[in-house]
């Protein structure tokens, strides 16, 4: 019995202590039959998360997640949600501690709206043709209009929905906005400007 109480006791000192932030991450994590499978963060704290997913982990089992931002979190499904599951987060009080610095930052980042496209340059590629692929596998030839260190903007015949995952050339990202001839994306990291460069030819500072 008296296990069981210290067992509860941080969960419960979390819920109390430490608020949920909405976030836009995504990443991958791995199930008990070692499985992987593409998510989104919905809203974090340094002890819980609530993940959006095609594949729904069952209360009870456990996870491995690699998220971007955050690195790998271990923790255990708690509850199912209609599009995803939410877990908590095992780990260490200095683990801990650090995943609130992190949140702390992101939280300011998107309260703040500092989107970074806005804070580094757009340029127009000199090799604009590209390959935009989806989760399921789909690909769809596209052309890169501009891109910065954050983010593309990209002509394609396709409008994938906004927030959906996807993978412009080898750069993971998300859809945020659409215009008439296509779409915009944000990369899910900042990337180097030698990478782009390699990539796309953009000529990044």
């Amino acid at each position: 019995m008296r296990a069981a109480a210290i067992d509860h006791t941080p969960a419960m000192a979390e819920r109390r202590n430490f608020q949920r932030v909405r976030v836009k991450i995504y990443g991958r994590f791995m199930l008990e039959d070692r499985t992987e499978h593409p998510c989104q963060v919905i809203d974090m704290s340094p002890g819980n998360v609530s993940l959006r997913s095609k594949r729904i982990g069952q209360p009870g089992e456990k996870v491995i997640a690699y998220l971007d931002h955050i690195g790998r979190v271990e923790g255990v499904v708690t509850r199912t949600l209609q599009d995803g599951f939410a877990m908590t987060v095992v780990a260490s009080e200095r683990k801990r501690d650090k995943l609130a610095a992190q949140l702390t930052w992101l939280a300011n980042k998107h309260e703040l709206d500092l989107p970074e496209d806005r804070r580094h340059e757009r340029v127009a590629p000199r090799n604009p043709m590209s390959v935009l692929q989806l989760t399921d596998g789909r690909q769809y030839p596209c052309r890169v209009i501009d891109l910065s260190l954050s983010g593309a903007a990209i002509e394609i015949e396709v409008k994938p929905a906004i927030g959906v995952q996807v993978t412009l050339g080898t750069m993971r990202g998300q859809v945020v906005r659409h215009f008439e001839d296509g779409i915009a994306i944000e990369f899910a990291v900042l990337q180097r400007a030698e990478s782009l460069d390699a990539e796309f030819g953009g000529r990044l500072s």
